[in-house]
C-alpha cells in the first residue's frame, strides 16, 4: 500500500505528538505513529498509540502505530523501515519524542545515558535512516522539537537541555548537508508553557489552568511543515512564529522569549519537576 503523503511522528502517543500526527493525518498524510505505550504495554503517563490511531481513524484519517524503543538504535533504524514497509513512501519525519530526569550535575548516569539516547541520538539515527526515503520521494521534511531548556538553564534539567542544544546543533548541520536534495531540516523550540500529559504529570505543583495546550504546539509543526523546501535550517520558537505569523492562537499574546543561549550566571531557583 502506498500513500501520497506519509509522516512519521515519534512521541505520538500522548501530548504534542499524538497532536501533530491528528494535525498531518487531517492535512491528508498517512501518519505512523511511533513509541513505547501501547494498549498492551502502558506507560505511567495516560496515553497510548492505539488511542491516538483510533481516534485519526474515526476522524477519517489513516495511521498506523509503531512500537518503539527510541533508546534502542536498532529499534530506531527498524521504525523508519517499518513505516515505509506498511505505508509505502516517507515524506516528513517529526523527532518529537523526549525524556526526562531530574538531575544536575549529580544525576545518576544512567538516567543521563537515557536522555541522551532517546533525546538526541534517536533523532540523529532517524534522520540517518529516513533520508534515502526522503530523496526517493523527491524531496522531504524533518522538523526536530526542541525546547527552551537548550537555551535557557533550568534547575535540574541540565542533561535535557544538553540534550534539546546538541539538536538545534544537529538541525542547522542537516539542513546544510541535505539542502542539495531539496530536504528542508528545521527546529521547532517549545518556548511556551504546554500542558501536555507528560508536562503535567512532571509538574503537579504548578497551576497549568493558562497553560496551551498541545494542539496549539502542533498547529506550528503543521506551518512549519508546509513551507517550502527552501526554507531550512531555521531554528524557531513557539511564541516568535505566533507574533510573527499569526499562529498559533492565543499563543502569540504572550512574551517573546530570548532565541540565543543565556550567557553568564543563572540565578537560581527552585526546581518544579518531580523526580520521575
Amino acid at each position: 500500500m502506498s500513500f501520497e503523503k506519509v509522516a512519521l511522528v515519534t512521541g505520538a502517543s500522548r501530548g504534542v505528538g499524538a497532536a501533530t500526527a491528528s494535525v498531518l493525518a487531517a492535512q491528508g498524510y498517512a501518519v505512523a505513529c511511533a513509541a513505547r505505550a501501547t494498549r498492551e504495554s502502558p506507560q505511567r503517563t495516560p496515553g497510548t498509540l492505539d488511542d491516538v490511531v483510533d481516534r485519526i481513524r474515526a476522524a477519517g484519517g489513516t495511521a498506523v502505530a509503531v512500537p518503539v524503543d527510541l533508546a534502542d538504535r536498532e529499534q530506531v533504524a527498524a521504525m523508519v523501515d517499518r513505516t515505509v514497509e506498511l505505508l509505502g513512501r516517507l515524506d516528513v519525519l517529526v523527532n518529537n519524542a523526549a525524556v526526562t530526569f531530574v538531575g544536575d550535575l549529580d544525576i545518576p548516569l544512567r538516567r543521563h545515558d537515557l536522555v541522551m539516547a532517546v533525546d538526541l541520538d534517536a533523532p540523529l539515527i532517524a534522520a540517518r535512516q529516513a533520508v534515502p526515503h526522503l530523496r526517493a520521494a523527491g524531496e522531504g521534511r524533518i522538523v526536530n522539537v526542541s525546547s527552551l531548556a537548550a537555551l535557557k538553564p533550568v534547575p535540574g534539567l541540565m542533561s535535557y537541555g544538553m540534550a534539546k542544544v546538541a539538536l538545534e546543533r544537529l538541525t542547522v548541520d542537516l539542513a546544510r548537508q541535505l539542502a542539495g536534495d531539496r530536504i528542508a531540516v528545521n527546529c521547532f523550540r517549545i518556548d511556551a508553557p504546554v500542558a501536555s500529559e507528560g508536562s503535567v504529570a512532571n509538574m503537579p505543583s504548578v497551576d497549568h489552568s493558562e497553560w496551551e495546550p498541545s494542539e496549539a504546539a502542533a498547529e506550528g509543526i503543521a506551518w512549519m511543515l508546509a513551507q517550502p523546501t527552501d526554507y531550512s535550517g531555521r531554528l524557531e520558537s513557539m511564541t516568535h512564529l505566533a507574533h510573527e505569523h499569526g499562529i498559533m492562537g492565543g499563543v502569540g499574546t504572550r512574551p517573546l522569549t530570548p532565541t540565543t543561549m543565556f550567557n553568564g550566571v543563572f540565578d537560581d531557583y527552585e526546581s518544579v519537576f518531580i523526580d520521575g
